[in-house]
This record gives structure tokens, sequence and C-alpha cells, in this order.
């Protein structure tokens, strides 16, 4: 009964990264691992070289450079390079007074085989200015829950 949930990984921003306004989907550079149970995550990609059932969490915290509200963000989950059915959350402020930012998770349950990979994704939209995905708060775990 039961079994290792491995591979597993935790990664994070080691600093902010910037992000176009305009809704378009950028890549989430994860250069900080915190864990990396069977050194599965490298070069911003998930590769779990253990087929089965995985279980992918992204979190994502935009912040405007300007006195700005964020009106919209969006977190993705991305499978060779495709967007993964069910794993887009998206939050539209629009017409509220929101502030200057804000933050969505998207979780999915997701086959894996050996050599498939995971990226995670990031798209906003503010008042004006620019904006940056920020390092708190953002951050993408996953784990094998089922062979």
């Amino acid at each position: 009964v039961g079994g290792t949930n491995t591979p597993a990984f935790s990664v994070r921003l080691s600093s902010d990264q910037s992000i176009d306004n305009a809704e378009t989907n950028t890549k989430i550079t994860f250069d900080t691992e915190d864990i990396d149970t069977d050194s599965t995550f490298a070069s911003n990609k998930f590769t779990p070289a253990v087929a089965g059932k995985y279980l992918i969490i992204l979190n994502v915290f935009v912040q405007s450079n300007a006195d700005n509200e964020i009106r919209i963000v969006s977190a993705k989950i991305y499978k060779n390079g495709s967007k993964v059915s069910g794993s887009d959350a998206r939050v539209d402020f629009r017409g509220n007074a929101l502030g200057r930012g804000a933050g969505v998770t998207a979780t999915v349950l997701v086959d894996l085989d050996t050599d498939d990979y995971i990226e995670g994704y990031a798209a906003q939209n503010a008042a004006g200015g620019t904006s940056l995905i920020e390092t708190d708060g953002t951050r993408m775990q996953g784990f094998r829950i089922i062979t």
C-alpha cells in the first residue's frame, strides 16, 4: 500500500521577472529549486523520468511597477509546449478597484511519460505601465501520485 510520491519538485524565482502588459503568455524562469528529489527539474522544465499521474500546482503573483491596477492575472501549466486542458486559472478584476497586485493558482492532475515535460506560464493585464512576476507568491510544485 502506498509507495513513494517521487519524483517531486518545488521551484521558485530568485528575482522578479518582467511580464508584458498585453495578456501575452510569458514562460516563468524558475531558477531556484527547494526540492528536486530525482534531479528532474532543469532549464525551467520538469521532466519526470518516471511515467505516472502527477499533481502539478502553479502559483503566480503579479505586481504592477506603477500606480496602476492589475486587471487580469493568468497561471497556465504547459505539457510539451501546449497548455494542459483545465490548467488555466484566470482572475479578472476589471471594473473593480483592486490595487497594484494579484495572484492566482492553477492545479492539474496529468498523465506524464518519461520524456514529457511541464512548464509554467503567466499572463497579465494592468491599467498601464509594466509589471513583474514576483518572487514572493510565485512557485511551481509537483509530485507523482500514481504509477
